[in-house]
């Protein structure tokens, strides 16, 4: 099962490790050394240029930024027999 999170991409479902919301980065030093590690290592992929970001999304390969925020992934992420 896919999961749309902005822009034109879906990702597999199963390679999600983690969906956090993006105000933890001004927060928390450890994830925005994180954010920021990402960035440097090429990492890090901003779906929509022009709107701030809502929330972030940790895959096995890579991590996102989206505009839509983690309890909208959430939801989505868990509604059955829907495609997303």
């Amino acid at each position: 099962m896919y999961l749309h999170i902005g822009g034109d991409v879906l990702i597999n479902k199963k390679e999600i490790v983690a969906i956090i919301d993006y105000d933890n980065v001004d927060k928390s030093l450890i994830t925005d050394e994180f954010v920021e590690l990402a960035s440097v290592e090429g990492l890090l992929e901003k779906l929509e240029n022009e709107m701030e970001p809502k929330s972030f999304i940790i895959t096995e390969k890579k991590v996102y930024l989206s505009s839509i925020s983690s309890l909208t992934l959430q939801k989505r992420s868990t509604v059955k027999n829907q495609p997303v």
